[in-house]
């Protein structure tokens, strides 16, 4: 079963599991498994409160299976302070439900790490589409983060290698907004690097979403 743990848009005729990013405003609840959160890029300042007020009303879904994706994005025209403020929130919305969360960071990987240690955060924080450095991973991965690799992975042979050193417990794929990247060509790659990722991941899902 090939799970694709982060995509936006629903596929018709999927085969194993996909869980669909969505935003509060714009929710289908009619997909089998989604998950639904503030976007640091799509923060509306003067309307926080009320999207935060919906998100959790949203995340109790049945088919919710996590909180995102959020995160931080330094390169976002949004202050950092108030992306921080947002995801604080959402991060708190997590631990409340129980539900994971799909990250989005960019720049901002030790202020994540802080943050979580700050929260005390115990649900698992997926960093979607990894496509950093060793270092960066390692980092990540001893602090309780899981890595989902994308794209990246099928002609990225530097991430490759980062891949195989990721402990198999931490690991997911998945496609993104990659209409052009099929989730069975990510899994074609990452079989290749590891004979078990099937299982793996398999694994992995049931544990982090308790499916």
């Amino acid at each position: 079963m090939k799970i694709n743990v982060h995509k936006h848009g629903a596929t018709a005729q999927v085969e194993g599991i996909e869980i669909v990013n969505q935003y509060p405003t714009t929710l289908d609840t009619s997909l089998p498994a989604y998950s639904v959160g503030i976007h640091p890029w799509y923060i509306k300042e003067d309307n926080i409160e009320e999207e935060l007020r919906l998100l959790e009303l949203q995340l109790q879904g049945v088919n919710c299976l996590a909180i995102g994706e959020c995160g931080l994005d330094k390169k976002a025209n949004i202050s950092l302070n108030i992306q921080v403020e947002v995801f604080k929130r959402q991060l708190l919305l997590a631990e409340k439900y129980k539900k994971a969360v799909i990250l989005h960071v960019v720049s901002a990987f030790q202020e994540v790490i802080a943050i979580k240690k700050q929260l005390n955060i115990s649900v698992p924080l997926i960093i979607h589409g990894f496509n950093k450095k060793h270092e960066v991973a390692e980092s990540l991965w001893k602090n309780g983060f899981y890595l989902s690799f994308g794209r990246h992975l099928i002609d990225k042979e530097s991430l490759q290698s980062t891949f195989l050193q990721v402990p198999k417990e931490r690991l997911f794929l998945e496609t993104d907004d990659a209409a052009e990247v099929t989730i069975a060509e990510v899994y074609q790659v990452a079989e290749r690097l590891c004979k078990d990722i099937e299982t793996i991941i398999e694994q992995n899902y049931r544990t982090v979403f308790n499916r």
